[in-house]
Order: C-alpha cells, then structure tokens, then sequence
C-alpha cells in the first residue's frame, strides 16, 4: 500500500511560481506525476516521471512545468513557473506501481489574474 501526501499549494499572481511537494509512504514506485482538476472540468494529467527520471508533460504546461524526484525522500516535486489564471485547478499526486493506480487528497493552486 502507498500513501501519498501532498503540500505547497497556495494563491498566487499570474506569472508567479510554485512548487508542490509530494511525499510517499515508500520507494521504488515506478510512476509518480500530477494530474489537475478545474471546477466543472475532467481531471487532466499534468506531468509524469518515471523511476529512471524520464518525464512527461501535457502541452498545456510544457515549458513552464517541471517534474523531479528525490528518491531517497520518496519524494516528487512540480516546479510550476509562469503561472496563468487557466492553471487554477486542485492539483493532485499520482503514483503507480504495477497493479496499482494511488492518488493524493489534492492541493489547491489559485492563479489570480
């Protein structure tokens, strides 16, 4: 079983910067990334990162995103840079590790314009 917890959300300016944290309960997890979700809006995946640091990022934030990992705090971060009102979403912390899918209870992040 793996517990994901998240931290670092926070309101902000448009074109201001954060970074979420996300801690896990253990280590070796293969996949650990973020999906966000908006109000009235499907939850959408944000970025991935592999446990050989190979990362994804959905083209709405590639560029301004950044996904690490420090695994000996099994942890993974989201660098998030220029921020934009449109990334105003409850961010949530993904891991997989095969069968199995675990979320995070989600962080607020508000983007004011």
């Amino acid at each position: 079983q793996v517990q994901l917890v998240e931290s670092g959300g926070d309101l902000v300016q448009a074109g201001g910067s954060l970074r979420l944290s996300c801690v896990a309960s253990r280590s070796a997890i293969s996949i650990m990334g973020w999906y966000r979700q908006a109000p009235g809006k499907q939850r959408e995946l944000v970025g991935t990162s592999t446990n050989d640091d190979r990362t994804t990022y959905a083209d709405s934030v590639k560029g301004r995103f950044t996904i690490s990992r420090d695994n000996a705090k099994n942890t993974v971060y989201l660098q998030m840079n220029s921020l934009k009102p449109e990334d105003t979403a409850v961010y949530y912390c993904y891991a997989f590790n095969w069968p199995t899918n675990y979320w995070g209870q989600g962080t607020q992040v508000t983007v004011s314009s």
